[in-house]
């Protein structure tokens, strides 16, 4: 049988917050190129929407309404999705909320509300994922992957969003760790780091006409990145391609951090 090595027939996947946005531009990659595919989100509607539109490509695709803030609930989602879909090969923790409050205004509430969902949530959603590869490995069925949305401010910092950079720049050092751990077991650990995309969290900005002259017209692709530019990079870590790739942080922003 020829090699395909971006063929994901047979392959299970697992996507965070993959009703919109980064999380659905990934689902569709995986969905395309042959993965069945769990999908978690809190909106039942876009969990709806995203559904009928992943299960266009002819894989199955199951959508589960998950609150990843809510440890337990990642706890019952995983098993959840191994139940339905029988394994995971690979998974995504894309699931993350943004803040916005001058530093001297910021509460911890707000600072606990952004680290909850996006590095808490990360750690319980690749601990569930990893027992899973973990055990699957020691009966000899090696191999897996461990994907996370970062970002390019857990490089450049965000004013007034120090949180939201923070936690992004934290999932980092654990997908180093990871990477170094699971190694033995063929498992992957690595992290894509988005630059300024169109999703429900850029909304405000996308309709700032400053903003888009002065950020965006810096971006030499010279326009914002859309879910669909993540379909890629998924597949690629989801699949054979990148199997000796692992404990890497790559940028996906149109060239934002080098101009």
């Amino acid at each position: 049988m020829a090699f395909k090595p971006f063929d994901l027939t047979g392959k299970v996947a697992v996507v965070t917050g993959g009703n919109g946005g980064i999380g659905l531009g990934m689902a569709e990659g995986l969905a395309a190129a042959g993965a069945d595919i769990a999908i978690w989100g809190r909106n039942a509607d876009k969990n709806a929407a995203a559904l009928e539109k992943l299960k266009a490509h002819g894989t199955r695709v199951e959508a589960l309404a998950v609150d990843v803030a809510d440890e337990q609930a990642v706890i019952d989602a995983m098993a959840e999705s191994l139940s339905r879909l029988g394994r995971i090969d690979t998974c995504i923790a894309n699931a993350g909320v943004g803040g916005g409050a001058p530093l001297t205004e910021q509460t911890t509430e707000a600072w606990r509300k952004v680290t909850t969902v996006n590095l808490d949530a990360v750690f319980w959603t690749f601990r569930e994922a990893a027992k899973h590869m973990v055990e699957r490995a020691e009966g000899g069925d090696k191999g897996g992957s461990l994907l996370v949305t970062s970002s390019v401010s857990a490089i450049h910092g965000a004013p007034q969003n120090q949180a939201y950079a923070a936690t992004k720049a934290g999932v980092l050092a654990m997908v180093r760790g990871t990477a170094v751990e699971l190694a033995r077991h063929g498992i992957r650990a690595n992290a894509v780091l988005p630059g300024w995309i169109a999703t429900e969290m850029t909304e405000r900005l996308q309709n700032w006409d400053a903003f888009n002259e002065k950020a965006i017209g810096r971006v030499p692709m010279r326009r914002w990145g859309e879910g669909e530019d993540f379909a890629g990079i998924a597949v690629y870590f989801a699949s054979d391609a990148s199997k000796f790739h692992t404990g890497d942080s790559v940028v996906i922003d149109g060239g934002y951090s080098i101009f």
